[in-house]
C-alpha cells in the first residue's frame, strides 16, 4: 500500500469516514447503469440545413448585402455641409442596426416559433433604419415618426426570442 492509497483509506474509505459522510450527505442514490447506445447522425451540409429553416437565412443575407451597400455609399456619399456630422451620425446609426439586425435575423431559425420573432425583427429593421435612413440622405424628418415604433418593435422581438426559448432548449428536455 503506497502513501495515496492509505491517505485515500483514512481519508474515504475507512468505515468511519463512510458513516460519517453518509450520515451528513445522505445515502448516495444509485443509477441504474446507461444502456451503451451508439447514435449515428447523418452529415448534413450546412446549405441543406439553411434551406429546410425557411426564408430567414436568406433573408438575412439580403439585409446583410444591402446594408453592406448602404453603408459603402453613406461612406461615399457628401452630405450638406452645414450639417454634415448631424446627418452622418444618424446613418451610421440607420446603417449599424440595420446590420446588426440582419445578423439577429439569422438566429431566428432557432426560435420554436421563428414567424413571430423574424417578422417582428424585419419590420422593426424597415421601420427604424428606414425612417433614420430617410432623414440622413433627404435631411428632411418625414418619416422620424417611425423610427421610435420600429425601435420598440425590435425591441419586442429580441424578447420573442427570449420568451418563446429555443428548438434546441426545447428538445434536450
Amino acid at each position: 500500500m503506497g502513501f495515496y492509497d492509505f491517505v485515500n483509506y483514512v481519508v474515504y474509505d475507512n468505515p468511519i469516514s463512510k458513516t460519517v459522510t453518509s450520515t451528513i450527505i445522505g445515502q448516495k442514490k444509485v443509477m441504474p447503469p446507461v444502456p451503451n447506445v451508439t447514435i449515428i447522425t447523418e452529415k448534413v451540409p450546412l446549405w441543406k440545413l439553411a434551406s429546410e429553416t425557411g426564408p430567414f437565412v436568406r433573408i438575412a443575407a439580403v439585409m446583410g448585402a444591402s446594408a453592406m451597400v448602404l453603408g459603402a455609399y453613406g461612406a461615399h456619399r457628401t452630405f450638406p455641409k452645414d450639417r454634415e456630422t448631424e446627418l452622418k451620425m444618424i446613418f451610421d446609426t440607420a446603417n449599424r442596426y440595420h446590420f446588426l439586425h440582419s445578423l439577429a435575423v439569422l438566429g431566428v431559425p432557432l426560435c420554436r416559433n421563428p414567424k413571430i420573432a423574424g417578422t417582428l425583427l424585419i419590420s422593426g429593421t424597415v421601420l427604424f433604419s428606414g425612417a433614420l435612413y430617410y432623414h440622413a440622405l433627404t435631411a428632411e424628418n418625414k418619416f422620424g415618426r417611425f423610427a421610435p415604433i420600429g425601435g420598440t418593435i425590435l425591441i419586442l422581438g429580441w424578447l420573442s426570442m427570449v420568451l418563446m426559448g429555443s428548438r434546441l432548449c426545447q428538445k434536450s428536455m
